[in-house]
């Protein structure tokens, strides 16, 4: 099984969980500390956005996404739920980080290269709505949000913080 290290600590802290909790073999840990833990999901078939559209990519060159292929899509893996691609700032860097999810720092054994404002990155679905409940969600490009967001927030809120000109 794959490990959560980066994004997936969040979206345990979300939900109150132990940051022990990081990997699917953990799941029983997790559960034992109040977490409700998804079900897997089928592998995607035919990946949709937010608005109903075909998703796009959301950063490429980074490798954005929890299967680093650019885009925001969600497989059986993906417990932390990587759909929201927003650009972020350093408010939500600086929020991410007092969570205990360090997004800054370089980690190339996770292939990941630490964000900076600005960046496009796919980000856990709870912790953007924890962010947005804080007044620090970072603009979202609609158009590369998997549809599996509006399992955590609502449309209008996710167009409420579209970026400028998406």
């Amino acid at each position: 099984m794959r490990t959560l290290v980066v994004c997936g600590v969040c979206w345990f802290a979300a939900l109150g969980c132990s940051t022990a909790a990081r990997s699917r073999e953990s799941a029983s840990v997790a559960e034992g500390a109040g977490c409700a833990i998804p079900p897997p999901l089928p592998a995607p078939v035919d990946e949709r956005n937010v608005v109903g559209t075909p998703l796009v990519p959301c950063n490429p060159s980074l490798r954005a996404g929890f299967e680093r292929s650019g885009t925001c899509t969600s497989g059986p893996s993906d417990v932390g739920v990587h759909v929201v691609c927003a650009e972020v700032t350093q408010a939500f860097l600086e929020f991410s980080r007092s969570r205990g999810n360090d997004l800054v720092t370089p980690r190339p054994e996770f292939d990941f290269p630490g964000l900076r404002p600005n960046d496009r990155w796919c980000l856990c679905a709870a912790r953007w709505e924890e962010a947005r409940a804080a007044g620090v969600a970072p603009p979202v490009i609609l158009q590369a949000t998997g549809a599996r967001a509006l399992d955590f927030v609502s449309r209008p809120e996710l167009e409420a913080h579209a970026r400028a000109g998406d």
